[in-house]
């Protein structure tokens, strides 16, 4: 018996499409996605290496500058749940279609933007054609897919979401040393084009149009109030925390942030108790989805961690010892080069070994992550990032049997008609959680400088090891849920 819901149909998939016949061209349409997929994610983190070149090539100010990455984040984390529920109601194949094409076109804008203000602006539109792409992705599976396939799939998914992130700082440094300043920033975004292009010509070839689930209009099936409510408390959470600088002035949106989510929640369950309309997010999927209400918490906290340490080590290796922002993307690639080896081989494991596989990762992430905070604290020379590349191979590692599989436990068991909804649920709390841990790392780094006299080894090691605290704070709800599976499993029995 494994631990942990297996990615199978026990869902009802298969019952509910007893004449479900295999797509032959799925697993190429597969691919296309994902490329599109792994382009929108890769822009978060992409951009974060260029915004010294950004700032001189536009004389703009830090504090401004800093919004071509938080615009971006923002704004895709605002679309995510409700594009898609409209993938859901009104065919994913037709959002995926106009969000590619969105995002292509925005890419372009933001390379050729004169100014900081019309860069801004071109990243929150990015951003918000991103945040509906991504959905989008985990619903296409969800149709195409049945059974170990789609375990198969979703690893291939979550892969996509780890390496895009952890590679960001690298194809960006590589690209800055190939253009050079002063404009070679451009280039980030005019790469996305010649990328995006191809895979918007194989999509519209390639993926399948599948009809929506029956369930009256589409006006019907979209829930507008809902929208607003959710897109309001995510706003506000997220606003203070992306702009660092008044978020003490911005603290009331937080509890703004607590009373418009309730409200949500209480709108959405007022939904399913009526019939009025369907809601845009079922609270049902966290309390009748096995693993998907555990998945989502472990997901989120780890993106506090893990996506919160490529600012800190970026601003470590490139302020504190100098590096260029090639060396300090090269600095940080043996976590990619883990990450990409595991990832694959723990898409295809999750059907074996179940909820294990990502307490495994998580323990290998928190070992490699305090390692290489030790090394970053203790050596503070030159040649710091070459020493620290074994801990970051190791904590890569464990970072690709974590992503791909809580993805394909988190996912397996949504009923397809609300698989774009509960795909772009969860990947809004990963979006939270990597604005909070942005912010949080960040913050505590430059408290570290403020008060060791700007000592940046000793401040590294202290943002390290708060990422290291997200990371087993991940672990515990892991072993809970594994704890949880066993119990269910014996009642079963």
């Amino acid at each position: 018996m494994t631990a942990g819901p297996r990615p199978t149909d026990r869902s009802g998939d298969a019952a509910r499409v007893p004449d479900y016949r295999p797509d032959p061209l799925r697993w190429k349409a597969l691919w296309v996605t994902l490329t599109a997929g792994f382009m929108s994610l890769l822009d978060v983190s992409i951009v974060a290496v260029a915004l010294p070149s950004i700032e001189h090539s536009l004389g703009a100010s830090s504090a401004g500058v800093q919004w071509v990455v938080s615009g971006y984040t923002l704004t895709f984390g605002l679309a995510l749940v409700p594009a898609g529920r409209l993938g859901d109601a009104w065919g994913r194949r037709r959002m995926f279609l106009i969000a590619l094409a969105g995002f292509v076109l925005t890419s372009a804008l933001c390379g050729a933007a004169p100014t900081l203000e019309l860069l801004i602006v071109a990243r929150l539109v990015q951003g918000f054609t991103a945040g509906m792409l991504a959905p989008q992705n985990s619903g296409l599976i969800q149709e195409l897919f049945r059974g170990e396939e789609r375990g198969r799939a979703f690893g291939l998914f979550g892969a996509t979401v780890g390496l895009s992130t952890a590679v960001g700082p690298v194809v960006g440094g590589v690209i800055l040393a190939v253009f050079g300043e002063p404009n070679g920033w451009r280039w980030i975004f005019y790469v996305n084009l010649p990328i995006g292009i191809l895979a918007l010509v194989l999509a519209v070839r390639l993926v399948p149009a599948v009809q929506p689930s029956a369930g009256g209009s589409v006006s019907r099936r979209l829930d507008l109030v809902g929208s607003l409510l959710l897109g309001g408390g995510v706003l506000a959470l997220m606003f203070p925390l992306l702009d660092q600088e008044r978020i003490a002035r911005l603290w009331w949106l937080f509890p703004a942030a607590v009373v418009l989510l309730a409200g949500f929640a209480r709108w959405e369950s007022w939904l399913v108790r009526s019939g009025w309309r369907e809601p845009l997010l079922n609270p049902r999927l966290l309390t009748n989805t096995p693993g998907y209400a555990f998945g989502a918490a472990l997901g989120t906290t780890y993106f506090i961690g893990f996506s919160g340490i490529w600012i800190v080590l970026a601003m470590y290796f490139q302020s504190g010892l100098g590096y260029t922002p090639l060396q300090s993307g090269l600095a940080v690639t043996p976590f990619a080069v883990g990450s990409s080896a595991s990832a694959v081989l723990g898409g295809r494991l999750t059907a074996r070994f179940g909820r294990r596989l990502t307490v495994f990762g998580l323990c290998w992430v928190a070992v490699g992550l305090l390692g290489a905070a030790f090394v970053l604290g203790v050596y503070p020379g030159p040649s710091a990032g070459l020493w620290a590349s074994v801990p970051m191979l190791v904590a890569g590692i464990g970072g690709g049997l974590v992503i791909p599989p809580n993805l394909t436990l988190t996912l397996s068991e949504v009923p397809v008609a609300t698989a774009g909804a509960a795909g772009g649920a969860l990947q809004t709390g990963q979006r939270v959680g990597a604005a909070v841990g942005t912010a949080l790392l960040a913050g505590v780094y430059y408290t570290a400088l403020s008060l060791t006299g700007q000592d940046a080894a000793r401040s590294i090691l202290a943002a390290m090891l708060c990422a290291v605290l997200f990371v087993l704070i991940s672990l515990g709800i892991g072993l809970a849920e594994l704890r949880r599976a066993r119990v269910r499993g014996r009642n079963d029995d």
